[in-house]
């Protein structure tokens, strides 16, 4: 009992709290001691994974950036579709995020580029425009299509993992079936 009562202290509790009978002392007994105590489930990736984020928007991409390497996965930031083609033919990536909006060519045509060469890979599709413009998965070539929103960042999340913890499919079941470069994930050039 002394070291419950040297820890109380040591967490600064008020006197009340080392009484034997209160609830407090209970539960920092518990759970000082791991009777109760459980591990909260990992953020950081499981698969290791290098993932390509193409957008224009420098904010965004540092902020994308930061949230996806928290959780431990390599990102190759590309400021364009035409930098993120250049990027994929040195490398290849198990995942492709890409906004929607950038100029010359938009997420659309990278998509559809990525898909004529091939690519199996997963692709998701940012966009402040998913709705207006009935942008789905079926109709642009991409894995998912992200309304860009307050819960943006959890769905990317999300998305990310599942995606990329799922089997590598064929490039023939992708719906706007032309997918790029047809490297295995795993084999990094």
């Amino acid at each position: 009992m002394a070291h419950i009562v040297r820890l109380c202290q040591a967490l600064n509790l008020s006197p009340f709290e080392f009484d034997r009978d209160s609830l407090t002392l209970r539960a920092v007994f518990a759970n000082f001691t791991g009777s109760s105590m459980r591990s909260a489930p990992s953020l950081r990736a499981q698969v290791p994974a290098t993932i390509l984020l193409v957008d224009d928007n420098r904010d965004g991409v540092i902020a994308r950036c930061s949230v996806l390497e928290e959780l431990g996965y390599t990102v190759v930031p590309a400021s364009s579709g035409i930098e993120a083609l250049r990027q994929l033919e040195r490398q290849n990536f198990d995942l492709v995020i890409t906004d929607y909006k950038m100029s010359p060519i938009d997420g659309l045509e990278l998509i559809g580029q990525l898909r004529a060469k091939k690519f199996a890979n997963p692709i998701i599709l940012l966009t402040g425009f998913a709705e207006s413009l009935g942008l789905r998965p079926e109709n642009t070539g991409a894995d998912v299509v992200i309304q860009k929103s307050a819960n943006e960042v959890a769905t990317l999340v999300r998305h990310t993992k599942r995606l990329l913890s799922l089997p590598k499919k064929p490039a023939a079941s992708h719906p706007g079936n032309k997918p790029p470069f047809s490297q295995p994930a795993g084999n990094k050039s």
